[in-house]
C-alpha cells in the first residue's frame, strides 16, 4: 500500500472530525487557548487510532517508510507488534516462539530485509598481462584454427570492428556487459553441413599452471538474426570451491553478414569468449579465471 494512499484520508479525516466534534470555544464557554489545546490533544489521538489501524496492514518497506515522518509516526510504528506482524508474513515459524531470536521483531526484519547491495570485489590476483589463451577450432576432425591469444590481446578485443558485419551483431558487441573479443588470424571460413568443435586452454606465465575452459565443444546453435555460433561447457573449478557449479564458458564464432551463409559457409572473422552467467565486468572474469582448476 502507498503511504498517499492512506495520509490523504487519515488528513480529511482529522479536518471533519475538528469541524463536527470540535466546535468553536464560545459554545463551550472556554479561552480560546484552553479549547485549542482539547482540540489538539483529540486530534493526535484520533490520528494514533488511525495510525494504529492502518500500520498493520503495510508492507515491511512502506512501514519503516512512516518512521521518518514524525516523531509521532515513529513512536507508534516502532511498537515491535507491527514488525511482528511483518516476521509473520515473511517466517511464519519464527513467531511461534515466545520471544524472537534476535531480541525484537524490528531488529529481525531489519537485519534480514536488507536489499543485498552489489559490494565491489577486492583487486584480483590475475591480469590479463599474465595470461595467454590457447584455442583450437576443428571442422569434423581437420583443424581449422589454431591460435595463441595474449592475455592483453583478448582484454583489448576488436578495435576498430570490420565493416561488413550486421548491425545487431555491432549491438550486442557494444553491450557493458564483459566480454572477450579477438580477430581470428588468420580469417577461415567453416561448411553449415559440418560438425565444428572447439577447445581453449588458459596459461599463467607467473607460475607455469594451465587450466580448461573448454574442450572439444561443438558449436550446436547458430543465430543467423546476431550472426553468431555458439558453444559452451561448464566449467572445472578448483576443489577449493566445492559448493560452486553450473557456471559455464561461452565459446562464439563471429561470422560476416555476407551471401556465403546462404551458400552453406560461415566466415569466421573473430571468435568471442565470454561467462555471462554470473561474470559482467573485468575483475569478475579474472577472479572467476582464478577459480579454475588450475594444473
Amino acid at each position: 500500500m502507498h503511504l498517499l494512499a492512506f495520509c490523504y484520508p487519515l488528513i480529511s479525516q482529522e479536518k471533519i472530525f475538528s469541524r463536527i466534534y470540535l466546535p468553536r470555544s464560545s459554545r463551550f464557554n472556554l479561552p480560546r487557548s484552553c479549547a485549542s489545546f482539547v482540540e489538539q490533544h483529540c486530534l493526535k489521538m484520533f490520528t494514533e487510532e488511525v495510525l494504529k489501524n492502518v500500520f498493520p496492514l503495510l508492507e515491511g518497506e512502506d512501514l519503516a517508510a512512516c518512521m521518518g515522518v514524525c516523531k509521532q509516526w515513529r513512536h507508534i510504528a516502532k511498537d515491535d507488534f507491527y514488525w511482528k506482524c511483518q516476521c509473520a508474513k515473511k517466517w511464519p515459524s519464527v513467531c511461534k516462539r515466545t520471544k524472537p531470536p534476535t531480541g525484537t521483531y524490528y531488529k529481525m526484519f531489519q537485519t534480514f530485509s536488507k536489499r543485498r547491495l552489489n559490494r565491489t570485489l577486492p583487486p584480483p590476483r590475475l591480469s590479463f598481462e599474465n595470461l595467454e589463451f590457447f584455442v583450437d577450432i576443428w571442422s569434423e576432425d581437420k583443424p581449422v584454427y589454431s591460435g595463441l591469444i595474449p592475455g592483453l590481446a583478448m582484454e583489448t578485443g576488436i578495435k576498430p570492428l570490420p565493416s561488413g558485419i550486421s548491425n545487431v551483431l555491432r549491438t550486442h558487441l557494444a553491450k557493458p556487459d564483459y566480454k572477450m573479443v579477438v580477430p581470428a588470424e588468420p580469417r577461415f571460413t567453416v561448411p553449415l553441413n559440418q560438425t565444428v568443435s572447439v577447445s581453449m586452454l588458459v596459461g599463467r606465465n607467473d607460475s607455469d599452471k594451465v587450466a580448461r575452459i573448454i574442450n572439444r565443444s561443438v558449436f550446436e546453435y547458430i543465430d543467423r538474426s546476431s550472426y553468431r555460433a555458439l558453444a559452451f561447457e561448464y566449467l572445472d573449478l578448483s576443489p577449493y570451491y566445492p559448493f560452486v557449479s553450473g557456471i559455464r564458458a561461452w565459446v562464439s564464432l563471429l561470422f560476416m553478414d555476407a551471401e556465403d551463409i546462404n551458400d552453406g559457409v560461415l566466415d569466421v572473422f573473430g571468435i568471442q569468449l565470454d561467462f555471462c552467467d554470473v561474470a559482467e565486468t573485468k575483475e569478475e572474469v579474472l577472479w572467476l579465471l582464478d577459480m579454475l582448476d588450475w594444473k
